[in-house]
């Protein structure tokens, strides 16, 4: 790449947000943040200028390649509509997202190149096609998915997993849940597949937010540059979508 990928972040105060500021500040030879966009305006969160917008000045934020939205469910609309509007890939780790929602993801994906994911983890990625391939060997075993996160998380069961839970249906399983909110916890999931006199657990343990940031920027350079569509993790992984 000759010129680093210009990025709008959206959802940039939170967690996930400072630190996509934070790795793509790194590495200014491949990306370029040219709005970070906030709920509340950048004066009453004391920043002066800089890149910082609030998100009733979405609409008029600077040209991007790509946007990574981090955000809460009433944000993702917005976000959307502005990237239709200019073209422009979208990727978008927001979870607790209701079923109109998805189907606007699924509206603006025949427009634009698309990825949402619950999880931007490489591992979670592979984690979720063992979890797949799993289902189909152990046909009739109880699985059960319990996820780990911090006190702060308000969704339950997390997004990712919903999405290990999708898998395993996929493969024939029946996924049952639980949640445990708990300190600062980043992220734990298990899956455990159990027979008559045996278990099955896969694991994966997240012990840094870092991960998460990462593969959201892999993903965005991933999908600068092609067709509108609606793509995952597992697909820019395993080269299936």
């Amino acid at each position: 790449m000759d010129n680093p990928l210009r990025v709008l972040i959206h959802g940039a105060s939170g967690r996930m947000g400072q630190a996509l500021l934070r790795l793509a500040g790194e590495a200014p030879g491949r990306w370029q943040v040219v709005a970070a966009v906030t709920r509340r305006p950048p004066a009453q969160r004391g920043v002066d200028g800089g890149p910082f917008f609030g998100s009733a000045e979405l609409p008029g934020a600077p040209a991007f390649d790509v946007a990574i939205d981090f955000s809460l469910p009433e944000g993702l609309g917005p976000v959307l509509e502005l990237c239709v509007a200019r073209r422009c890939p979208l990727v978008s780790g927001t979870t607790g997202l209701e079923d109109g929602q998805r189907q606007a993801i699924k509206a603006a994906a025949t427009q634009v190149p698309l990825l949402w994911a619950s999880n931007f983890s490489i591992g979670v990625a592979v984690l979720d096609e063992l979890v797949e391939r799993a289902a189909r060997a152990l046909p009739g075993w109880d699985c059960d998915i319990v996820e780990s996160h911090h006190v702060h998380k308000k969704d339950a069961p997390s997004g990712t997993a919903l999405t290990l839970g999708d898998s395993a249906g996929r493969g024939g399983a029946e996924p049952r849940y639980a949640s445990l909110r708990a300190g600062d916890i980043v992220g734990e999931h298990l899956v455990q597949f159990a027979g008559q006199g045996e278990r099955v657990e896969l694991v994966h343990r997240a012990t840094s937010r870092d991960i998460f940031a990462h593969g959201a920027l892999q993903a965005a350079s991933g999908l600068h540059g092609r067709d509108a569509g609606l793509y995952s993790m597992r697909g820019l992984l395993f080269g299936d979508s």
